[in-house]
């Protein structure tokens, strides 16, 4: 069951590599100084949830439970919603995605919380 949270953990921190580089090298001179700054929130949220989703995937391995599995969905799916809106709102300015990032936001502070409860809880 911990592998495929592993899987996703080491795409999405590729991926968050990969937007920092894109965002200083390839937007830098094309986006205004606040959209850059919003891209580069958008890279290192999506690297802090990549290595806390690789956490997910080790803490599954080692103390097995399909409990994992909420807070591993809900950092994935955060993770998409929060930085893809800050991403997409970066290049294009649509200011309606104001919006949607607070959603994936708020899938990602569920997932922390519901670590805490997996790892507090009982067995």
């Amino acid at each position: 069951m911990h592998r495929p949270f592993l899987a996703a953990g080491f795409l999405l921190g590729f991926l968050a590599v990969a937007a920092g580089a894109f965002g200083a090298h390839g937007l830098a001179a094309v986006l205004d100084p606040p959209a850059l700054e919003t891209w580069e929130t958008g890279a290192r949220y999506q690297m802090y949830h990549a290595l806390a989703l690789v956490a997910v995937g080790l803490a599954a391995a080692r103390w097995p439970t399909t409990w994992w599995s909420g807070p591993a969905l809900l950092f994935i799916a955060g993770t998409v919603v929060f930085s893809g809106s800050l991403y997409f709102l970066a290049l294009t300015g649509a200011g309606w995605l104001a919006a949607i990032a607070p959603l994936g936001g708020a899938s990602l502070l569920a997932a922390w919380v519901w670590c805490l409860l997996v790892v507090l809880r009982k067995t």
